[in-house]
């Protein structure tokens, strides 16, 4: 053990992860492959082995990988400024979706049953969940509220005493005529209305009606005000709940 972070297994050489919390306690499942939840939980993930599927050679390690306790790093792929179209199939490999729905399945048992895209080398080519712990597997993937998604580390990170050096900072801009004019300030982050054109392809800058820019004259939070302004234009669905207010921070 090595100042209580990792945890020598024989059978599960992990890391012990703190699990102080619900999500943490679903992620720890998910990492050592036993079930999170239900009558059964704490054993191992459920699994369909095919004897000829079993790859009995040694393993051989990629160049610029490394493998070690079930978890791999790959540092073999760059991409250059310029490379655009390989840079898009590298977003595209990070935002793909943790599953592909074609490969899920439900037997006669009720189990869910997750068809591998390839198998592993002890021969394993489904896995199954109890439809209780196969939702703790997808709430396992879900970002932590109020969490990073990105971490740094060693130089990159924020209080690193030589970040500065390795991390480039960005320079004002000076008039290419050698004039003393104040340089232009930073670039603004995006707005409310520029983050929902990039993420919903909707436009609401302007008018649909006369093509003219939009000027935002209030914002409407209070849920009574909501009601009574899509009640006047009549755009409210009688049946539909109530709309509630934003959440709160409690503490």
């Amino acid at each position: 053990m090595c100042a209580g972070v990792l945890v020598e297994d024989p059978e599960q050489p992990f890391l012990d992860l703190p699990l102080d919390s619900p999500l943490a306690q679903l992620s720890g499942a998910a990492v050592r492959y036993v079930i999170a939840v239900g009558p059964q939980a704490g054993r191992a993930t459920m699994r369909l082995q095919d004897p000829a599927a079993r790859d009995d050679t040694p393993e051989s390690t990629k160049p610029f990988t490394v493998a070690r306790d079930g978890f791999s790093l790959n540092c073999a792929v760059a991409c250059e400024a310029h490379e655009r179209s390989k840079l898009e199939r590298i977003c595209r490999y990070m935002g793909r979706p943790p599953i592909a729905e074609q490969r899920l399945s439900v037997d006669g048992d009720g189990l869910v049953v997750l068809e591998l895209k390839r198998a592993f080398r002890d021969g394993t080519t489904h896995v199954l969940f109890e439809p209780e712990d196969f939702i703790a597997r997808l709430a396992a993937v879900v970002p932590r509220p109020r969490a990073h998604l990105l971490r740094y580390h060693g130089l990159f990170a924020p209080n690193a005493r030589h970040r500065a050096l390795v991390v480039p900072r960005r320079s004002p801009k000076s008039c290419s005529d050698g004039s003393d004019e104040a340089p232009s300030p930073p670039t603004a982050p995006m707005n409310w209305m520029a983050r929902l054109q990039r993420v919903f392809a909707l436009d609401i800058s302007r008018c649909p009606k006369c093509g003219g820019e939009v000027r935002v004259i209030a914002i409407v939070t209070e849920p009574h005000l909501i009601v009574r302004i899509l009640d006047h234009l009549q755009l409210r669905d009688a049946d539909a709940p109530e709309p509630r207010g934003p959440p709160q921070r409690v503490g």
